[in-house]
């Protein structure tokens, strides 16, 4: 009897642990790979010369977290086209966020749409369907983004700061982060949008790099420029998963996007 692989029994494990909430964070995401790749180091081999060993990948034990920030650079720099850098992202291997996900939900809607959606990360039915914004939150960002003429299908392109549901929906870390960084700035370039939407705190104090909450955040405009030297408004609002379980918040969240609206008229 063939002995169960230990990759694919962490990956079920923290697949079952992410649709049951529980919340798993990175260093004892470490701790459970590094004991999976102890018992795959010491399985006996495999009696038939076709069969090969199946073990966890090295490559985040090799590497240091500067070194994935900088490969992270290299690769979204080298994309010259949004595909390229849907490409690039999904074959970066150096966020341990990855390891738990189902998919990688890079970006939805329209390539080089006036505004940009930018919010901050899969949820469960994203990481199914590999699309950023398609559960419940998405829903109402749909019917918030048409109530000022917008849509996905039509003027609107939408992302995350971060590409990979993280176990038990917790907040992506500042590492986590800062290794998907170099790719949210190179999608702005290549995306060009007269004005950009950050979703929620974790995406709004990600971009400006600010410690101040999505409360004092929002309700203003502010410049966000990318290291590549482009520079768009940049309006902070209520994460749509926020307002539906904060539904008292929505008449400051109308406020905001009229402002939006108003902006947008201007640029136009």
């Amino acid at each position: 009897m063939s002995q169960t692989d230990p990759s694919r029994a962490l990956k079920a494990l923290t697949d079952w642990w992410g649709e049951m909430g529980v919340d798993v964070d990175e260093t004892q995401m470490r701790a459970l790979r590094k004991a999976a790749e102890s018992r795959t180091a010491e399985a006996p081999a495999p009696k038939s010369s076709n069969e090969q060993p199946q073990r966890l990948p090295r490559h985040l034990m090799k590497k240091t977290h500067a070194d994935w920030v900088n490969e992270a650079k290299t690769l979204a720099a080298d994309a010259q086209t949004l595909d390229a850098l849907k490409t690039a992202i999904e074959g970066f291997d150096g966020c341990i966020l990855k390891e738990s996900a189902r998919n990688t939900a890079c970006f939805d809607g329209v390539q080089g749409a006036p505004v940009m959606v930018i919010g901050e990360g899969p949820g469960a039915e994203e990481d199914a369907r590999g699309l950023p914004f398609v559960g419940k939150a998405g829903q109402l960002l749909d019917k918030m983004l048409t109530a000022i003429g917008l849509s996905r299908k039509e003027n609107a392109f939408i992302t995350n700061v971060n590409y990979w549901r993280p176990p038990g929906n917790r907040n992506p870390s500042d590492e986590e982060l800062e290794l998907c960084r170099p790719f949210v700035d190179r999608m702005i370039e290549l995306g060009q949008p007269k004005l950009i939407i950050a979703a929620g705190g974790v995406a709004a104090k990600s971009l400006l790099q600010s410690r101040v909450g999505i409360m004092k955040l929002r309700g203003s405009e502010h410049a966000l420029k990318t290291p590549g030297g482009y520079e768009a408004p940049m309006f902070p609002v209520f994460h749509p998963a926020f307002l539906l379980r904060r539904p008292e918040e929505k008449s400051r969240a109308w406020r905001d996007l009229l402002n939006i609206q108003a902006r947008l008229e201007e640029l136009s």
